[in-house]
């Protein structure tokens, strides 16, 4: 098969592998910010385990997409710039950075930490400009109602996670790092707001004006709620960083208003979504079964918890300390469902490939 003028072989018959989803990172997103929150309600030996296994899957992954592009190197780098698929290799840099924090803050590793967060932002860097440089000089496009979907807010969630990173090594380490640390947590996270903008306003005039259908509502539209709870933990922490860096007590009315807003805009989206759900699995009957998707789903629940108890307390209102718990047990019950459903997939495909 010819491209051009240049000659490819063909690729060996797909396998599980080359089937491999883009977004399968999103368990280590789902994962970490879990384990993230229970240590923050002092849940130490739940947030711990989590951790450990999270370590475990973080590099399992890291493997098999390394064999991925190894052996099927068509399928992984064309999934790279396909408007579908291209924006779930964002939790690559979300699962990388919240893993980062979770050494930064579970275990006060900042060796580890501070590696895990360049790495962060490395591919946050090749990945942002190579996918969107990609779909922007394509000559074939889709039409909006088939080409965008929630995924492309993970661009957001991947910027907001390297703010969070970002600011949580500030608080962590001494001048002369600080105050640059600082505005490369303000930068991402002012930038993630405007990815969000930009996309959000597609993706609800896709919502409104297009044909909607049940298996359009894929699990990554939770992402529309979780890309502004992670943008309000990156916030609440660049609030509570204002003490040692003068520009960020300059900003403290902005970093304050913007901060709720975006609280505020992911708290409107969880009702939406809860309907949404109804309606595509209540009144539609669109089947249950398990879609590393789901890990999108699970994500959110956990952020939403993390970010308002931190909100909680860098604004100072002391009222909301009972909701951050209710999240918390829910994010943590959809996560041991989606777990289970993964293993139970995997021993099916076991089976399937044995047989």
């Amino acid at each position: 098969m010819t491209i051009g003028s240049v000659a490819l072989k063909p690729q060996a018959p797909t396998t599980g592998l080359a089937e491999l989803s883009p977004a399968y990172f999103g368990l280590v997103m789902a994962t970490g910010i879990v384990s993230l929150a229970a240590f923050m309600m002092e849940h130490q030996t739940l947030a711990m385990a989590l951790f450990y296994l999270n370590i475990g899957q973080y590099v399992v992954l890291c493997i098999l997409f390394a064999l991925r592009a190894w052996r099927y190197p068509r399928r992984f780098f064309g999934d790279m710039v396909a408007h579908l698929t291209g924006p779930g290799y964002f939790t690559t840099v979300a699962g990388t950075g919240i893993l980062a924090s979770q050494f930064m803050v579970l275990k006060e590793n900042l060796m580890i930490g501070r590696g895990l967060w360049l790495l962060a932002v490395v591919l946050w860097i090749c990945l942002t400009y190579t996918i969107f440089t990609a779909f922007t000089v394509r000559q074939e496009k889709p039409t909006l109602d088939k080409g965008i979907t929630g995924s492309w807010l993970l661009a957001v969630v991947a910027t907001q996670s390297v703010s969070v990173s970002s600011a949580l090594l500030a608080a962590r380490i001494d001048q002369p790092y600080r105050l640059e640390l600082n505005l490369v947590a303000l930068s991402m996270w002012l930038w993630g707001g405007m990815l969000y903008i930009w996309m959000m306003s597609l993706i609800f005039y896709r919502y409104a004006f297009f044909r909607f259908s049940p298996g359009d509502l894929a699990p990554p539209y939770w992402i529309n709620m979780g890309a502004m709870a992670i943008s309000t933990l990156a916030g609440s922490l660049l609030i509570l960083n204002a003490p040692h860096a003068p520009y960020l007590s300059s900003l403290l009315p902005f970093l304050k208003g913007f901060t709720l807003f975006y609280w505020a805009t992911g708290t409107w989206w969880i009702p939406m979504l809860l309907l949404l759900g109804i309606w595509r699995h209540g009144y539609r009957r669109f089947p249950f079964s398990y879609d590393p998707l789901y890990w999108g789903a699970v994500f959110p629940l956990g952020m939403y918890a993390a970010c308002t108890l931190q909100m909680d307390r860098a604004m100072q209102f002391g009222f909301l300390t009972a909701l951050p718990r209710i999240f918390l047990y829910i994010a943590l019950t959809a996560w041991i469902i989606t777990f289970f459903g993964m293993v139970r997939a995997i021993v099916r495909n076991l089976k399937g490939v044995n047989t």
